[in-house]
């Protein structure tokens, strides 16, 4: 190994140690945070300020003031470290470029990841999948057919492993052979609920397991609101099937409003208590869906082009459902206008087979003809 990157290795491992030290702190939470950041900018210049400064900050008092200081000089972090390479978890800062920019993007975002398996690009084509611990048979048939048929159109399913709804999407993705991203209320080396351990390797086999906690953090009522800002965060939209009045799963679907993604509700019988709360949400606005292409249609244009593979990029996960024709030449239009005979060039397909896939486009709304014999999508 070089010296720079000798040295670049040990800058990025103060910058962990220090960032884990600020998260281990107890009292510290993603709002208070976010506000020591916004104070001091970043949390090595948070340990150096002293106690009176870290006491002007909003949500800081003494007694978590006094943690902050004896936090400094805590060998937890070491010890939290060392772990996660033994057991083959990343840690994600918000500042590196693999942490997914759809969370970057949220008003409290987390400072820090705990990654078990692999977050790529596609997977910011995604839709989260929440709903009852205690569901029917047709609410966790309805989970596992959506997230089977979104999987297999390209799209990452988000949960939070919870039993009901949220293993049943998870399953279904698995089952269809997509990808799929649990994040879970504890800590990546305590699995909740326990019984789902084993879908939870596949989870991670198959997409990632995600967690702002510490490793060991053991359940509590209140992690899982705070975590499930970070599943909606994630997606495009968040789908609810299932949910009572007082189900978690509301608070996704706040969550997912506040952030601007789009919410989705799947109807129940007009009489099962254990979907009146999607039957509130469908009353008060949000999108009834009845299957894949109800999603699919109404998601509107992603934050930021997905490059899927060299020669694939995605704008509107509607273009998922095109076949591989239809995206074969979609993708030689951009934004900005292209000559049409550009594009039979550039096809390698008989001109006839070209210009009948470009009508169809055209049909479906993915491209506009523009004067002089111009496209763009």
């Amino acid at each position: 190994m070089s010296l720079d990157a000798a040295s670049s290795a040990s800058d990025r491992d103060q910058q962990l140690l220090d960032w884990l030290r600020l998260t281990l702190v107890p009292g510290v939470g993603s709002r208070t945070l976010q506000s020591l950041l916004d104070r001091f900018g970043s949390p090595g210049e948070v340990f150096q300020a002293s106690l009176s400064e870290l006491r002007e900050v909003d949500g800081v008092g003494q007694k978590v003031s006094a943690a902050i200081g004896e936090g400094r000089h805590s060998p937890d972090a070491e010890r939290e470290l060392q772990r996660c390479r033994e057991l083959g978890v990343d840690l994600l800062l918000r500042e590196d470029a693999s942490f997914p920019e759809s969370l970057r993007a949220i008003p409290d975002p987390p400072g820090l990841l705990y990654v078990r398996g692999r977050i790529e690009e596609r997977d910011n084509i995604a839709v989260a999948i929440v709903g009852s611990r205690r569901c029917t048979m047709y609410g966790r048939q309805q989970a596992e057919r959506l997230a089977a048929t979104l999987a297999r159109a390209g799209l990452t399913i988000i949960s939070g492993l919870a039993r009901g709804i949220d293993a049943a999407a998870h399953q279904g993705a698995l089952a269809a052979g997509g990808r799929t991203i649990a994040v879970l209320g504890t800590g990546l080396a305590n699995v909740y609920p326990p019984e789902h351990h084993d879908l939870a390797q596949r989870v991670a086999a198959s997409g990632a397991l995600i967690s702002e906690y510490a490793l060991d953090q053991a359940p509590l009522a209140g992690l899982f609101p705070q975590r499930n800002r970070l599943i909606s965060g994630l997606s495009s939209g968040v789908i609810v099937i299932e949910a009572t009045r007082t189900s978690g799963s509301l608070h996704t679907a706040r969550h997912a409003m506040e952030q601007g993604r789009e919410v989705f509700a799947v109807p129940g019988r007009i009489d099962s208590l254990a979907s009146e709360g999607c039957h509130d949400l469908i009353r008060d606005g949000v999108t009834l869906i009845r299957n894949a292409d109800d999603v699919l249609d109404a998601l509107g244009p992603l934050i930021q082009p997905v490059q899927r593979s060299d020669s694939d990029t995605v704008l509107n996960p509607r273009e998922l459902t095109l076949s591989d024709q239809e995206r074969r030449i979609l993708n030689l239009i951009t934004t900005e206008p292209v000559h049409q005979d550009e594009v039979l060039r550039s096809a390698d397909l008989e001109p006839s087979r070209v210009l009948a896939t470009l009508t169809v486009l055209e049909m479906k709304r993915f491209i506009r003809r523009l004067p002089g014999g111009h496209l763009c999508r």
